[in-house]
């Protein structure tokens, strides 16, 4: 993997990512795959997870800074393992042979680049999914288009001063709700097999943590409200 100026996410750090080096960008990530998990997950929405399980992948590092993040050994600690581009489509194809309903990509954002590159060269036999916390470029999303079939967004956030203190990003709102709009353009209504596991749709999620705080609590709930009416005028 070749070294690049990075514009992946909606931060747009430029920072110089190198083969096998941490960048100084904001995700702190190299040039390359840093991939702190690969195994069948059975806690994903029922329609993703299925019976046998979903394939997750999740890589290192973040392009958010939620205060409330479960994974943050993985996404702040940098917690994972470089693996080359051919390493990571052999994770894809051992999920499979292990019965995965999908290939769920977790946290992909900062990869975006890379990844479709990568899935060009990989003809999955199972849905493609881009499990992400709503924070994107428009623009990245356009080069996944026909290689992810489910989009899995968080949509955490209308109010930029809330998403500014509990993700660190103010413009959170204006990017993934253009995202949003963008993955429901690229694949379309919820499709299902016949065993009720989805293979094409956008589903997206206000996943927040009520903490307690009134505040936060209010802002939370009135912006689920809000996302809810605001995507129902687009379908």
């Amino acid at each position: 993997m070749d070294a690049f100026s990075c514009a992946a996410c909606p931060r747009r750090c430029g920072a110089l990512r190198k083969p096998a080096q941490p960048s100084g960008g904001f995700c702190g990530m190299p040039a390359g795959f840093v991939v702190a998990r690969a195994a069948l997950h059975q806690w994903e929405e029922p329609c993703i997870s299925g019976q046998h399980g979903s394939g997750t992948v999740f890589f290192s590092g973040c392009s958010l800074r939620c205060v409330y993040c479960q994974n943050q050994q993985i996404s702040l600690g940098r917690y994972g393992a470089l693996v080359t581009e051919e390493n990571l489509l052999r994770m894809f194809d051992r999920l499979i042979e292990q019965g995965a309903h999908n290939l769920n990509l977790v946290n992909p954002t900062h990869y975006a680049p890379m990844l479709a590159k990568a899935l060009k060269k990989y003809c999955s036999p199972v849905p493609v999914i881009y499990n992400s916390g709503g924070y994107e470029r428009v623009e990245m999303l356009k080069a996944l288009e026909g290689l992810v079939d489910i989009y899995l967004p968080d949509l955490k956030y209308v109010d930029s001063a809330v998403s500014l203190r509990y993700s660190g990003a103010a413009d959170y709102f204006d990017y993934a709700s253009k995202a949003i709009l963008e993955m429901s353009r690229q694949v379309g209504k919820a499709t299902f097999d016949e065993n009720g596991v989805m293979y094409a749709n956008v589903a997206f999620g206000q996943r927040n943590l009520f903490t307690g705080s009134y505040g936060y609590y209010r802002a939370s709930a009135d912006g689920s409200l809000y996302t809810n009416a605001w995507y129902s005028d687009y379908e």
